[in-house]
């Protein structure tokens, strides 16, 4: 098993104060959207660069999706960027989407392929009159302007790349289309992202990507998650989360450390921007957040 690298020294971490920003889902009932605004109040006095809010599969969380941003605009001083997927809608529906997102307020997208409606893994169909790539889509939201764009990029690769240089150029080709960074898929061994990061550098990208980072208690159910998106579960955080599956304190105190860790050696090798996948909770994205040096009275400040 790898040796769990200690935590930064304190003169480290407060040599560049991080960046952070954080992701939200839909909630599908009350008492979870309840959840939701109760975790985007912690969170917002740490003073994150955007929130982003996803977008179901095939646009099923359409409407809730624009009515969590809307509310976002009108009632926090977060500036929130809004999931969009080509996905199940033609260019003429997506269009609309973007101009009611500029009407309300939203100045950042965050421009998807989108996964198939069926769910991850199975085959993309391209709606006859939509967009057919994330390339497409960030023309589109270029176009009608107005619009920060962000687009996911894969560290360790999309499933459906067939070699590293399809992978590069298709961050290349997003970039060109209007997109102002990259989000990465998750990952939980540092190394990846910084291999990734070199690989941009030798193919002359120097483009901001914020690593996605996701302070995740749960393993078995990340496994088949992990396995749709060609994410890889290290051998040695799985050993850490076995014989806890009754114990969920436990698994969020060792969720806790671990991703810490990460957030630390990605901080000492020149990472100052972090994407907190939150799951709709506060309590780790803040935790982490304080031993990185950020704290919401000095982003206040």
């Amino acid at each position: 098993m790898n040796a769990i690298r200690p935590i930064l020294p304190e003169t480290s971490v407060r040599a560049n104060k991080p960046r952070v920003s954080f992701e939200f889902f839909p909630p599908r009932t009350e008492a979870l959207e309840n959840q939701l605004w109760d975790s985007i109040r912690k969170l917002e006095p740490l003073g994150p660069s955007f929130v982003s809010v996803t977008y179901g599969a095939g646009g099923s969380t359409r409407d809730r999706t624009h009515r969590i941003v809307s509310r976002i605009v009108r009632e926090t001083s977060l500036k929130p960027a809004a999931h969009l997927t080509t996905v199940s809608a033609s260019r003429s529906e997506v269009d609309a989407v973007l101009r009611d997102y500029r009407n309300a307020g939203v100045r950042h997208i965050v421009a998807l392929r989108g996964d198939p409606p069926g769910g991850v893994g199975l085959p993309y169909l391209q709606h006859p009159q939509g967009y057919a790539s994330a390339i497409e889509l960030t023309e589109a939201a270029a176009r009608i302007g107005g619009f920060e764009i962000s687009v996911a990029v894969h560290p360790e690769k999309h499933p459906a790349s067939p070699t590293w240089e399809h992978e590069i150029d298709n961050f290349k080709r997003k970039l060109a289309a209007g997109a102002t960074r990259g989000i990465s898929q998750f990952f939980f061994d540092a190394d990846v992202f910084l291999r990734f990061r070199d690989k941009l550098a030798r193919a002359g990208v120097y483009a901001p990507v914020l690593p996605g980072i996701m302070p995740v208690t749960n393993v078995k159910g990340l496994k088949k998650m992990a396995d749709a998106c060609g994410a890889s579960l290290p051998r040695w955080l799985i050993h850490l989360f076995e014989g806890l599956d009754d114990d969920p304190e436990t698994r969020r105190l060792v969720t806790a450390v671990t991703t810490a860790q990460l957030c630390a050696r990605l901080a000492a090798e020149g990472v100052q921007d972090f994407h907190f996948y939150t799951l709709n909770r506060a309590d780790l994205a803040l935790a982490i957040c304080r031993i990185l040096g950020l704290r919401a009275e000095e982003a206040r400040a």
